[in-house]
Formats: C-alpha cells, sequence, structure tokens
C-alpha cells in the first residue's frame, strides 16, 4: 500500500458536503465541471440517474460522462504525461489498490466522507471490504453465466460445470477477454471447492489445471470486452450462455423483457469503488462528486435501476422496488438469500500480485 499522510477534504467543501447531503439547498457554481468514467450502457444509465443528474441538480457543476472497459492504461497515460482530463473514474477493486500503488489515484480519507442517514460514521457504514486508502466503495455486483431459455426447451444448465459442458448443452460461449474470472470458474467447473479456488490458482499446477479446462471451449468461445454484449449476444442467440455482469441481465430481463436466466451457481461476487485520478486540477468538485455518488442515497437510487446493491449498511434498507418496473430488487441482489449460497468472493489481493503475469499468459493461450 502507499504510504504516506492521507488527504483530506478543504474545510469548505467538507462543509458544502454536509448541507448538500442533509437536504440545505447551495447555490449552483456556473461554469465548473468533472468527467466521470464509468461502464456505460444500462450501467451507466442508473449511475447517470441515481448520482450524476441529482449531484449536478444540487451544486450546479456539470458532469461530462465517459465509458471505459476498465484497466488502468488511459489512467497512467495521462498522468504520466501530465494531461489529467478524468476526474474520477469507477474501478475495479484490484485495478483501484494497483493504481494506488503506482501514485495514479488521490489518497482519500474514509473519515472526511459524511456519515450515514442515521448519523454513522462513514468507517463503520462501508462495509470493512469496500474500503481502501484511493478507492471508495460504492456497489456489489456478481459475475455470473446466464442463458436464453428458448435454447433449452428440456434440460436445463444449473451449475458451473454446465457452463463447460459441450456434450450436454452444445453451443457457443461468451466469455470476457481477461483471465480473472474465467480461471476462478474453470476450476469451480473443474471441481475445485469454493474455498480453495484462490490458493489452486497460487500454483503452477492449479494454472496449468484452470487453463486445461479452458481449453475444452476455447473454439466455442465468442470473447467479449463490454458489458452490454453478453445480453446482447443473448438475446441474438449467437451464443447458448455467456458470463456477464448480474445487472445487465437483469435489466434485459425485467426491462427488455428478454427470455435471460441467470445461473447463480459459482457467481464471482465483488464490490466497485470509484477513485479521482491523481493530479487533476478539479480535486475539490471530484471529491464532492465522490461524497455524494457514494451516499446511502445515491447508492440506493442506483440499486433501484439495477441489481447492484450498496456498500454502505444505510443503503441498503433504501433499495424496495425497481423504479420503473416495480419488481421486488431483494431476489435479484448477488448478495441476497439463495443467491450467495454458491458465490465465490473475488480476491483481489491475489490479482494485484498476480494480474501482469497472468495477463501475459492469457494473452499468449489466446494466441495460440
Amino acid at each position: 500500500m502507499r504510504a504516506g499522510v492521507v488527504r483530506r477534504f478543504p474545510a469548505v467543501t467538507t462543509m458544502g458536503l454536509a448541507a448538500l447531503l442533509s437536504g440545505i439547498p447551495l447555490l449552483p457554481v456556473a461554469g465548473q465541471s468533472i468527467t466521470v468514467v464509468s461502464w456505460g450502457g444500462s450501467y451507466g444509465r442508473a449511475v447517470n440517474e441515481g448520482a450524476n443528474i441529482p449531484f449536478t441538480e444540487a451544486t450546479g457543476i456539470r458532469i461530462s460522462v465517459e465509458d471505459y472497459n476498465g484497466g488502468l492504461a488511459q489512467i497512467r497515460a495521462q498522468v504520466d504525461i501530465g494531461n489529467v482530463h478524468w476526474d474520477v473514474v469507477d474501478l475495479e477493486i484490484a485495478d483501484a489498490v494497483r493504481g494506488c500503488d503506482e501514485g495514479l489515484l488521490e489518497l482519500i480519507d474514509i473519515d472526511d466522507l459524511p456519515p450515514g442517514p442515521d448519523g454513522t460514521p462513514a468507517a463503520d457504514d462501508f462495509v470493512a471490504e469496500s474500503q481502501t486508502e484511493c478507492g471508495v466503495g460504492n456497489l456489489y455486483w456478481s459475475t455470473v453465466y446466464a442463458y436464453n431459455s428458448r435454447d433449452f426447451p428440456g434440460e436445463k444448465p444449473t451449475t458451473m460445470a454446465d457452463f463447460f459442458d459441450l456434450e450436454r448443452f452444445p453451443g457457443r460461449r461468451g466469455m470476457r477477454r481477461v483471465p480473472q474470472v474465467n480461471l476462478e470458474f474453470a476450476l469451480i467447473a473443474d471441481g475445485v471447492p469454493l474455498d480453495e479456488v484462490y490458493a489452486t490458482l497460487g500454483t503452477p499446477e492449479g494454472l496449468d489445471r484452470a487453463f486445461a479446462k479452458l481449453e475444452t471451449i476455447k473454439d466455442e468461445v465468442v470473447w467479449w470486452e463490454a458489458g452490454a454484449q453478453p445480453p446482447q449476444m443473448l438475446a441474438d442467440r449467437e451464443v447458448v450462455m455467456s458470463t456477464a455482469y448480474n445487472g445487465r441481465i437483469f435489466n434485459a430481463q425485467v426491462l427488455e423483457n428478454q427470455p435471460l436466466v441467470i445461473v447463480w451457481d459459482g457467481q464471482l461476487l465483488d464490490v466497485g469503488q470509484v477513485g479521482i485520478v491523481a493530479g487533476t486540477p478539479r480535486l475539490e468538485e471530484a471529491l464532492r462528486y465522490v461524497a455524494f455518488s457514494t451516499s446511502a442515497e445515491s447508492l440506493a437510487r442506483i440499486g433501484r435501476r439495477i441489481s447492484y446493491s450498496p456498500a454502505r449498511r444505510s443503503g441498503m434498507p433504501l433499495v424496495t422496488t425497481h423504479v420503473v418496473a416495480g419488481v421486488d430488487m431483494a431476489p435479484h441482489m448477488p448478495a441476497g438469500a439463495g443467491n450467495a449460497d454458491r458465490a465465490l468472493r473475488y480476491d483481489w489481493e491475489f490479482w494485484v500480485d498476480y494480474q501482469d503475469e497472468l495477463n501475459e499468459r492469457f494473452s499468449a493461450w489466446l494466441a495460440r
């Protein structure tokens, strides 16, 4: 982890945030704007409606939205040349930790974030696993696999092993073009107990085993990069099953009436973060946005638009029904009762240590 004194909110900003979150109106700040980078698609729309628009209405600070597919390459390039035009980025937690270690992200002190609605300090309100030096937890989400029910009129896939079973369930599969998740899913499908997956991946024999399992379906895989692709590929019947972000499948089910089914067995449960790009000249505005967008109220507004649950304990009870469809959100949450029974929690520390090495091996394996 990065050493040094943790950067704190300027006093005037903290006072402004307290006013915002307690409902006291502030005068608009004409001419100010920040760039917020996220994952696009239905998730991006949920963030825009649940956090971005309310933030601009409350502060007058305009938000320019850009989409990306994850990783640190673009952040690293901006920081290295000293031309930072991204301000706040929605990050996978392993990238947030690596970016912090590399000095690509600003330090944020959780004690400077607003308390929960009942006054609980932020450090106690955010779940512990969502707290890092440069990232603020926002939402629980998971990678699952899903299928189009029209492709399986008889026997249905129900386990992670079924995703890799081309004999019983023939057809093309969709998978994200990265090693993480795919390696974990391969070991789960090959019979490794959930609590032994990362210990197994940490050995040469375990890695060989994971890649050997992936090899069994490699010729049938359609590789995706953006989260919007899997539900579209399933709806178009380009693939019969695909790994996907659970919220993207939920929106296809509920808002587009697509006959898609999530298989929760072996899901990889993760928590996202937002971070601030180091050296942004709009630091104060970015800090205000981070505090606002990770409040219990903002996270609940997002959770009522896509099935990702708040990383703040006080936000969870605020997620009730879908804001448009009216369906109860609880059964669709990855950490909810029943869905999490066979969940694997994402080990970001493993990926911080092995990301570069496994990216190289995965790329070489793809090229063969």
